[in-house]
Parts: structure tokens; C-alpha cells; sequence
């Protein structure tokens, strides 16, 4: 009760906004930032006990609204895997927990899978005991063992991923064939399973097609992965969408205000970044701050919130 009070007090008139990607069946040593169903199951009755949870777009109009309910919070996955409906919608509906679900349109198809996942998938299923990464400029990158792999997973990543998409994509098959396996199939949503996220009582936002870095994507092609993301997701699912989330998601680094302008002029209501921070009545509705639970543990939950409540990240209107 102590830490529940607090953490109201501190997020008097702000609006935290929890930022997820994946809930796994089982805990992965390749993916450790990722929790389990059951660590999430423990997360979301912990965030119960402490916050009133509300719908991103009931929060966000509430916010400028000046009628945020005290203590109120908000729960958002990026990408669009295929566990946010399996495993996680399943565990939110327990919990009577809304969320939204930003997609990056371009991998709704059963066979397509992103750029990253490739790399993660081909280290993984590698039998190779090192890869001849020469082509990225990485040479033999040894993957014997899961410390091995975890590395090659962060250096490979770290090396591609401010590429523009086609340069990405190649760099990451690259991968596959020096891993010498198939790629990954089946990690996202379809369009049936996107169709079938309201079921569960999640909403659904824009986060590109193909996952750019828009800071490095000619401004035409910008404009094209903001707007026809919109377009697509409100042909599969006959409805406005509203929301949009920037990829990678730093301010100045990852995106600009030339890129705000974009999301506005596409006809979004609001977006959210992945600068950390609670929003307020006074924030950029196109920039909302996000904040990423990376500990299980409860009270060092409550601790980062507590900083993240006071000391976040808040940018004004452009």
C-alpha cells in the first residue's frame, strides 16, 4: 500500500506508458530481456496492485483532457509477434488488462519475419561452432556456446541496424547463409490474427511497414512507411487507426521533427517514442515518452517507475 500511494503521488497528472515487444512461452537465454509467460503473468498483477491501467487512446484523451484518473498507466507492444496474441492476449484478458499493439505492417504474412529475428533465428540454429561474418566486416565471430551467441546476436545487430532496409535485409541473409539454416517462419501476426486482437480487448496502432530507422530513410520513402502503415492496417481491419510508434524510437537519433510533421500530416492522433519519461498534459501528443520494465523483480519495478515518474524524458510540441 505504501509503494502504491507513492507511486500515485508521483504520477499525479503523468502518464507512464509500459513498452513490451514479445511474451515467450518459456525463458529463452537468446532472448533474456523478453520475459515468460509466467514473468509477465507476476509483471501484469504488480502493476495492477499499484495502477489504475487504461487503454492508450482513453489515456491519451483523458491526458489532454486534463481527466487523467489518478495513477493512471498504459501498456503498448512494438512490432506485431505473433505471442502477443498466443500467449500474451490470453493473460491480459485474465488480468482485465487493455494494451495496443503497434505493427510494422510489411510481416503480416506467415513466411515474412523481421530483419533482426533472422539474424537471432540463424544464430541460434546455427551448428556452426563460429560464422565468417567478413562480409559485414565482423571476420569469424565465434557462436560455440550461448554467451558466444548472445554476443554475435548484439554485435551483428549493433552493426546493421542503422542500415537503410534493402541494405538491412541483405545483411542479415548474409547471416542466414553463413549460419547454413532455413530462414525463421511463422514469429508474427497475420492479417486474421491482427483482425482478431480486438477479441481480446487490445487496440491497434502503425509502426511502419518495413521498420525503418526514419532518420536514415530518404524522406520520401519516410513518408511512404508512415502513411500506407495507416492505410493497410485500416484496410485489414475496417476501422481508423489512430496511434503510431516511431521505430527504434530516440528522439533526434532514430527520428525527427521532420518525421512528426509526417505522422501528423498522415492523420495520426498521437505517437510514442522510446525516451524514457511519464507524459503530461504539456507533452507533444506525437512524442509521448515510453518506459521499458527490463527487471522481474517488484521492488526494483517500483524503483525504476519512481525515476522514470520524476527524472523522464518530456519534449514540447514541434
Amino acid at each position: 500500500m505504501i509503494w502504491r500511494n507513492v507511486l500515485t503521488f508521483a504520477a499525479r497528472g503523468r502518464l507512464p506508458i509500459l513498452i513490451f515487444h514479445r511474451v515467450l512461452r518459456e525463458p529463452d537465454p537468446l532472448l533474456p530481456d523478453e520475459p515468460s509467460a509466467t514473468e509477465f503473468d507476476a509483471l501484469l498483477r504488480h502493476i495492477k496492485s499499484r495502477f489504475h491501467i487504461v487503454a492508450l487512446s482513453d489515456a491519451v484523451g483523458r491526458l489532454v483532457e486534463h481527466a487523467l484518473p489518478a495513477g493512471a498507466l498504459a501498456v503498448t507492444f512494438d512490432d506485431g509477434y505473433a505471442d502477443n496474441l498466443s500467449v500474451a492476449a490470453p493473460l491480459l484478458r485474465r488480468h482485465g488488462v487493455p494494451a495496443t499493439v503497434f505493427i510494422s505492417t510489411g510481416y503480416l504474412e506467415g513466411s515474412a519475419c523481421m530483419w533482426n529475428d533472422v539474424v537471432i533465428e540463424a544464430i541460434r540454429s546455427t551448428a556452426c561452432g563460429a560464422l565468417d561474418l567478413a562480409t559485414l566486416g565482423l571476420g569469424s565471430v565465434p557462436v560455440a556456446s550461448i554467451p558466444e551467441r548472445r554476443a554475435a546476436i548484439d554485435r551483428v545487430l549493433g552493426a546493421i541496424k542503422y542500415l537503410g532496409p534493402p541494405e538491412r535485409d541483405l545483411r542479415a541473409q548474409q547471416v542466414l547463409r553463413a549460419a547454413a539454416v532455413e530462414a525463421p517462419s511463422g514469429l508474427m501476426l497475420t492479417p486474421d490474427s491482427v483482425r482478431s486482437l480486438a477479441d481480446w480487448g487490445l487496440e491497434v496502432g502503425a509502426h511502419t511497414i518495413r521498420h525503418p530507422i526514419l532518420a536514415v530513410t530518404p524522406p520520401e520513402d519516410a513518408w511512404r512507411e508512415i502513411h500506407d502503415s495507416k492505410r493497410d492496417l485500416e484496410r485489414t481491419l475496417g476501422r481508423t487507426v489512430s496511434l503510431f510508434a516511431y521505430p527504434n524510437g530516440v528522439p533526434s537519433r532514430d527520428y525527427s521533427v521532420e518525421h512528426v510533421r509526417m505522422v501528423r500530416e498522415a492523420g495520426f492522433a498521437a505517437a510514442v517514442t522510446t525516451a524514457w519519461g511519464a507524459a503530461s498534459d504539456s507533452s507533444d501528443v506525437l512524442q509521448l515518452p515510453r518506459f521499458t520494465p527490463w527487471t522481474r523483480q517488484p521492488l526494483k519495478f517500483d524503483l525504476l517507475m519512481l525515476r522514470n515518474l520524476r527524472q523522464g524524458f518530456e519534449v514540447q510540441a514541434a
